[in-house]
């Protein structure tokens, strides 16, 4: 099994702001105009995005939304657990990776608007995924939030948040 350096060199994947490593690997020539998307969109789409996103053992992907569904593929490595807030406090939490016994799946659906993290099982080196998003990602899309915002919105999950946000 190659390593995660291995991977992250080889795919040239580079440092993501939420945790782990990324590299944009499609972006959709053709936009969806802003009159024909919902209001939470500012502007014009493209209408997919695609990226490589990897994360190793002691990372993870910090509670963040954005203002599309988001579907994550499995490729490599180990497993990891996503976590989900929707807007009215449900969380859930879906398993991806390649072992169907575990309760794994290869590809998993946040929907648009859920506050959603990721951490790789404890036994993991990596996990190597893809993640799609339509209409096509934009930084204007993606919030980061603190541990305080969060909590104080969702108190019932603190120990989640606690583990998944920074300070």
């Amino acid at each position: 099994m190659q390593e995660a350096t291995y991977w992250i060199e080889k795919l040239g994947l580079t440092a993501h702001p939420e945790g782990g490593y990324f590299r944009e690997t499609y972006r959709a020539t053709e936009c969806i105009a802003t009159d024909a998307l919902p209001e939470r969109f500012p502007g014009a789409r493209s209408f997919s995005t695609a990226i490589y996103f990897l994360l190793r053992q002691s990372e993870i992907s910090t509670f963040h939304r954005i203002r599309s569904d988001e579907i994550w593929f499995w490729h490599a490595g180990g497993a990891l657990t996503i976590f989900m807030i929707a807007p009215d406090g449900a969380l859930t939490e879906q398993r991806l990776g390649a072992n169907p016994e575990n309760n794994e799946l290869f590809q998993v659906v946040v929907p648009a608007g859920a506050w959603f993290a990721a951490r790789p099982d404890a036994d993991t080196e990596f996990v190597l995924v893809s993640c799609t998003v339509a209409p096509g990602f934009d930084f204007t899309d993606f919030e980061m939030v603190t541990r305080t915002k969060l909590t104080a919105q969702f108190p019932q999950h603190g120990n989640v948040i606690a583990a998944l946000t920074l300070k």
